[in-house]
């Protein structure tokens, strides 16, 4: 509108003078800066947009890298568990299947919703709640199962003489039966939550915005539930696992404890306070993304997820494999075996 009003009033300037062909030119010659103008803005604006679509490439791949290569490490350390009677028989192998399984249900679906909100992809808030549940499903059977494991080790170098008669494949069974039916509880409840909100008055059931856990706080209890559950789990599992820990602590100052063995537990509950710790902070994560988006810029607040993802969801989710991968002598030459696709030298 301003461009026409300005070709206007040149030519009514131009037909009050007499140099009528300086002013054609003029008026030629503006048009062609303006065309310039437009083009050079148009050119940066593209330019721009192909550096901001080449960052995010990089940034993602950055990040999902690690993620598939621990999803192809977890797939094969499951195998291996299976792969041998002694593993199958054994209480804290089981308890170590039943962890690792959670944990790479817990990666591929972790990866799944961030290639969608990578993508701009938008789903429909019934795929998005379905995704969003066993997410959380599968994130809740991690740090129960640390506990359950940490009370296994305690009872083997507090208790060695009955430790056959505690830990048995039936209560192991039952132990893990009850993380499964404890988790489900609280998605269930979740559910619960979720349909109290009036979907039948949204224009539309298509996101907005990325699916993520934080899209499913559709009301203000869905908040003050889940932040009542993390505390009482982060309360409840520190406790256990750290009386664990000072009781590891106090057998191996004992002189009737076998002393390898007892550093050697104290050490493996170490490191699992280490990834419960990591896992608990992952329950937390809504909570601290909603605590800064109140102050922090929407990219930033996106590049502090991604982060957050690698540390708190990627990482304790491989430490596991890590831990009894290359710690342990019975699991480690047949992962070795495995890895190696089955070379003579590693059987």
């Amino acid at each position: 509108m301003s461009h026409c009003f300005s070709n206007r009033n040149q030519r009514k300037l131009c037909s009050d003078t007499s140099t009528g062909d300086k002013c054609i030119f003029r008026v030629k010659f503006s048009s062609k800066m303006s065309y310039g103008n437009q083009t050079q803005t148009l050119n940066i604006t593209a330019e721009q947009q192909y550096v901001g679509l080449l960052k995010r490439v990089v940034f993602s791949m950055l990040i999902g890298m690690p993620c598939c290569l621990f999803l192809f490490i977890n797939g094969i350390m499951l195998f291996t568990l299976r792969s041998k009677t002694v593993f199958r028989e054994t209480c804290r192998y089981i308890l170590l299947y039943n962890l690792l399984f959670a944990d790479t249900v817990m990666l591929g679906l972790s990866q799944l919703l961030y290639i969608l909100s990578v993508s701009r992809i938008f789903p429909v808030y019934p795929v998005c709640g379905v995704l969003i549940m066993l997410t959380s499903l599968t994130n809740e059977i991690s740090p129960l199962t640390l506990v359950v494991m940490c009370l296994e080790r305690y009872v083997a170098v507090c208790y060695p003489l009955r430790h056959a008669t505690i830990i048995t494949i039936r209560n192991t069974a039952v132990a893990i039966i009850v993380v499964w039916a404890f988790s489900s509880l609280n998605v269930l409840i979740r559910v619960l939550l979720l349909l109290k909100f009036p979907f039948e008055e949204l224009p539309s059931l298509q996101m907005t915005d990325v699916c993520s856990d934080i899209a499913m706080f559709l009301g203000p209890m869905s908040d003050i539930y889940d932040k009542a559950y993390t505390g009482f789990v982060f309360l409840s599992a520190g406790v256990a696992v750290t009386c664990s820990y000072v009781g590891v602590m106090v057998a191996a100052r004992s002189a009737s404890t076998d002393k390898a063995s007892a550093h050697k537990a104290r050490n493996t509950v170490l490191l699992h306070l280490m990834q419960l710790g990591l896992s608990l902070l992952s329950t937390m994560h809504a909570s601290i993304i909603i605590s800064l988006s109140t102050t922090l810029q929407r990219l930033l607040i996106v590049r502090i997820k991604s982060i957050l993802y690698v540390f708190i969801y990627i990482l304790p989710r491989c430490l596991s494999s890590l831990i009894y991968g290359l710690r342990d002598q019975t699991i480690r030459p047949v992962l070795m075996y495995y890895l190696c696709c089955r070379l003579p030298k590693f059987q």
